[in-house]
Formats: C-alpha cells, structure tokens, sequence
C-alpha cells in the first residue's frame, strides 16, 4: 500500500467510527420480541391463515352471486390456500422430526 491508500483507508475508518458513536443506543439493539425465529413463524401463520380468509370469503361471495366474483377466481384462491396450508403443515413437521432428533442425540 502506498501512502494514498493509507491515508484513504485511515479516513474511511474515521468516518465510519464517527457513524457508530452519533447512531442512538437502540436502533443497534433489538429485543427479541421484534424479530427471530418465533416472530417469523408468526409471521407466516397469520399470512397463511389470511389466505385462508381470502379465498373462503370469495367463495361466500360466489356463493351469493356477487358479479365481481368469477369462479377462476375462487378456484386460484382455493388452490393459493391449500397450497400454503399444506406447506406450512410440512414446514412444522420438519421442526417436530428436527426437535426429536435433537432431544434424541446422547449428551
């Protein structure tokens, strides 16, 4: 290195120090209950179950007639729910097979 990227380097590193010290405490911390595993799990039963939601009440529309919905319609939301249902019933026995194995392994 010569003397140019040094020096480039050296101020860079300044500079992003001086970032780190002006930025507030807790934007650097988050607690758990913001994010991790459990609110990402959360996360993706309320999406699922909002599907759920969607298609049964464009099937209650089609039902009574409604003109806006069509039965392509209720026939895609259908399917979207079964889909994510049956994947999120895969994605939680892969964690149930993955906690007994876990429990399972000799200390």
């Amino acid at each position: 290195m010569n003397d140019i990227d040094v020096n480039r380097v050296l101020s860079q590193i300044r500079s992003l120090s001086e970032q780190a010290a002006n930025r507030p405490a807790n934007v650097a911390a988050k607690s758990p209950t913001e994010s991790g595993f459990g609110q990402l799990v959360g996360n993706a039963i309320s999406q699922v179950n909002q599907t759920q939601q969607t298609a049964t009440q464009l099937q209650q529309s089609f039902e009574m007639g409604d003109p806006s919905a069509d039965l392509a319609k209720v026939m895609i939301a259908q399917a979207s729910a079964q889909v994510s249902f049956k994947a999120m019933a895969e994605v939680r026995n892969r964690l149930v097979s993955a906690y007994q194995d876990i429990m399972n392994m000799p200390i």
